[in-house]
C-alpha cells in the first residue's frame, strides 16, 4: 500500500490519497499539519474531485478520512483563504466553499470512516457530518468556535444534529471556543463509535474499513443509502435555510478579524 502522505495521488497540495487494491480501502489524508489541516480553496476543490473520482473506482470499496500530524484532524477553512471568497450583496445568500467537500455532497455512497486525532472543529464538521462513523484517539477533541468570533454556526450544527443529541450540539455550538468535547464524551453522546489510544485511530479505521470492503459492494452501498434516506428530508430542508442564517447573522469580516486577533486562549474540556 502506498503510505498516507505520499504526494501526487491526486496532486493538489494538502490532500493525499493512498489506495490498497488488495483490501479495497483508500485513505484520504488532509495533509497540512503545519496549518492544523485547515482547508484552502484549492483543497476544497480537490476534495470534491477525489470523492467524485471514487465513484468510478470499482476496486475501492471503503474509504478512511484522516488528518496528518496528530495535532488536528481539521480546523475548518483556512482563515487566509476565507477572506478571498467574494460574497453576493444579497442578505439571502452566501457562497460557501466548503459545501461540496464531503462525500455525500458529491454523490458518493461508498462508506467513509473518519479517523480523528487532535482537534476537530468548525468546518471539519462538513466532513465528519458526511462520514458513516467516527473513530477517535483518546486525545481528540471537538468544538465549534463560530459564535466566539461573531459567526453563525449553521451548516456545522445541522451536520452535528444528525449525530449527537440536541442538547449536546446546542452546548457545543453556543459555548464556542470556551469548551471542548473530549473523545470520551463524544463517545458517550454517540458522535464517536470507538476511542483508541492516542495515535491509534487510523489503524482502527483501516481495520474496520477492510471488513466493510470485504462485503459485497452492492449490499454495502444499498445499506449506506438506506441509512441516509432515513434522515435526508430533515437534513436537506435544514441545509437549505443555512445560507440565509449565515448571511444575516455573521458579523462583518473586519469585526470577525478583530475578535480573532484578541481571542482568549483558555478553554475547558469535558
Amino acid at each position: 500500500m502506498t503510505p498516507p502522505g505520499t504526494p501526487g495521488t491526486p496532486g493538489a497540495p494538502g490532500v493525499t490519497v493512498a489506495r490498497d487494491k488488495e483490501t479495497g480501502v483508500a485513505v484520504v489524508t488532509l495533509d497540512r499539519p503545519e496549518r492544523l489541516n485547515a482547508i484552502t480553496l484549492t483543497m476544497a476543490r480537490e476534495l470534491a474531485s477525489v470523492w467524485r473520482g471514487f465513484r468510478y473506482e470499482d476496486d475501492i470499496r471503503a474509504i478512511v478520512l484522516t488528518g496528518a500530524g496528530g495535532r488536528a484532524f481539521c480546523t475548518g477553512i483556512d482563515r487566509d483563504d476565507a477572506g478571498r471568497v467574494p460574497q453576493p450583496a444579497s442578505p439571502y445568500t452566501i457562497d460557501d466553499p466548503l459545501l461540496t467537500i464531503g462525500p455525500k455532497a458529491n454523490d458518493l455512497w461508498k462508506p467513509v470512516i473518519a479517523a480523528v486525532e487532535g482537534m476537530a472543529c468548525g468546518g471539519a464538521f462538513y466532513l465528519l457530518g458526511e462520514a458513516e462513523f467516527l473513530i477517535a484517539g483518546e486525545t481528540a477533541s471537538f468544538f465549534d468556535p463560530h459564535t466566539t468570533y461573531g459567526m453563525v454556526s449553521a451548516f456545522e450544527t445541522i451536520h452535528m444534529a444528525q449525530r449527537m443529541p440536541f442538547g449536546e450540539v446546542a452546548r457545543m455550538a453556543l459555548m464556542g471556543s470556551a469548551e471542548r468535547v473530549s473523545a470520551r464524551r463524544a463517545y458517550e453522546t454517540g458522535l464517536v463509535s470507538e476511542v483508541t489510544v492516542a495515535g491509534g485511530a487510523l489503524a482502527a479505521a483501516r481495520e474496520a474499513a477492510a471488513v466493510v470492503a470485504s462485503c459485497p459492494t452492492e449490499a454495502v452501498q444499498g445499506t449506506v443509502r438506506a441509512l441516509w434516506t432515513a434522515k435526508e428530508a430533515f437534513r436537506s430542508q435544514a441545509l437549505a435555510q443555512a445560507p440565509h442564517l449565515v448571511a444575516l447573522g455573521n458579523l462583518p469580516a473586519d469585526r470577525q478579524a478583530e475578535l480573532f486577533t484578541r481571542r482568549a486562549t483558555g478553554y475547558r474540556t469535558r
